[in-house]
């Protein structure tokens, strides 16, 4: 009886030790259920999106992030999903001392490089009998044919030629004199402007052209046309005129205190009307000996290479001159955000993270800006996109997030 009663105490005592553990299983999974389904999901772009579970963004499609109390919590920092920085092009830089000047800004404009223009001429009196271009502003190439005429002068040369080239051939073996006739009579035709294949020709047909065709001396732009079909030039007359365009000038206009910023042979910096994310190089080459006449200005010109011929004669042109340089921090000129409370930059604190930074700005040229305060050497700041995350620090706070700063 006694180890009946024995038995059925351990079986109790089991019994509810079993029941105690499963109840303490249920109310652990209870817990995790409740804290699983109170758990809740907001949208990195849109945070006024707030859903139970894990899903897509009603507003902008981007997939939800778990909202945590730091998603809440009131601080400066700005954390962006992967997705969000390349789309906003967000790159980062490292802060460092570079030569940074003030820059003085100068209007020009490009014109003809008048070294490397071609005027056509007329070699020998005659009449124009056909223009092959016979309007400006045509591109054209070296050895392509620009107008037909017929001369009388020319006509007599050939003759000339024939006649030593019959010579040579009969006689030149056994006089060595007849060879010069026939250098001499080649060489007058090439000063006159025919081509070597030109007089090849004539010599292998041996016909006498009435009228001749001259080819263009140099590629280019025809910017002028002197001459009609029909008409009568004289020996020099002047035809047309080419431009080439592979080197541009720009010419551009310096107050007295200005004429200093640059000297010949210096490089400039150039920025052309409809390429100004272009930036050019020209070359200082000539300034004007003395001011205009009743003015107190002084004309430069420099050199700017164009061998995709993309610059046109007359496009309107900035020039960057430098001056005052110095080491200091700086940074792109678009890492800086100006608004009515100050000057700030976004630092990097972390992946993908930022936090607005008050700074106080220096010196400034047309690329960087001078940062005396609020930096150091080494820190990690955002160089492209600044704007789009002072808006979306905006949108997620809703306030300004220099509101109340100071320096």
């Amino acid at each position: 009886m006694k180890r009946i009663l024995i038995i059925s105490v351990f079986a109790a005592t089991l019994f509810a030790c079993s029941q105690e553990k499963q109840g303490d299983e249920h109310a652990g999974h209870d817990k995790a259920k409740e804290e699983s389904s109170a758990k809740k999901y907001t949208c990195p772009m849109h945070p006024t999106v707030v859903q139970d579970g894990p899903g897509k963004c009603p507003v902008c499609g981007m997939d939800l992030v778990p909202k945590t109390d730091n998603t809440t919590a009131a601080t400066d920092d700005l954390m962006l999903t992967d997705s969000q920085i390349k789309l906003a092009n967000i790159t980062t830089q490292i802060v460092s001392v570079q030569s940074i000047g003030q820059t003085v800004v100068v209007n020009g404009k490009l014109v003809e490089n008048q070294d490397l223009s071609q005027v056509v001429s007329s070699r020998a009196p005659g009449r124009v009998e056909k223009l092959f271009v016979k309007e400006t502003g045509r591109s054209i190439q070296k050895g392509e044919p620009l107008y037909e005429i017929y001369s009388e002068t020319i006509l007599t040369l050939q003759r000339e030629f024939l006649l030593a080239k019959e010579q040579y051939d009969a006689l030149g073996a056994a006089e060595t004199r007849y060879k010069s006739f026939l250098d001499a009579a080649r060489r007058k035709l090439t000063l006159y402007g025919l081509s070597n294949s030109q007089v090849e020709d004539l010599a292998k047909n041996k016909n006498a052209q009435n009228r001749i065709t001259f080819l263009s001396p140099a590629s280019g732009i025809v910017t002028e046309i002197s001459v009609s079909e029909g008409q009568y030039v004289s020996e020099g007359g002047s035809l047309m005129r080419i431009e080439n365009t592979s080197s541009l000038w720009l010419e551009a206009e310096l107050y007295p205190n200005e004429a200093t910023l640059a000297k010949v042979g210096d490089k400039i910096n150039v920025r052309i009307s409809g390429f100004e994310n272009q930036p050019v190089e020209a070359i200082v080459t000539f300034f004007s000996p003395e001011f205009r006449a009743n003015t107190q200005i002084m004309s430069m010109r420099a050199s700017i290479s164009n061998p995709t011929h993309v610059f046109k004669p007359g496009m309107q042109a900035q020039v960057f001159f430098s001056h005052s340089s110095k080491k200091a921090l700086s940074l792109p000129v678009d890492a800086v955000i100006r608004d009515g409370k100050g000057t700030h930059v976004y630092i990097q604190r972390g992946r993908n993270t930022f936090r607005p930074q008050m700074v106080k700005t220096g010196i400034e040229d047309f690329e960087k800006v001078e940062i005396i305060e609020g930096l150091t050497e080494g820190d990690t700041v955002a160089i492209t996109g600044a704007y789009l995350l002072y808006s979306e620090i905006i949108l997620k706070k809703g306030t300004d997030p220099m509101a109340g700063h100071t320096h």
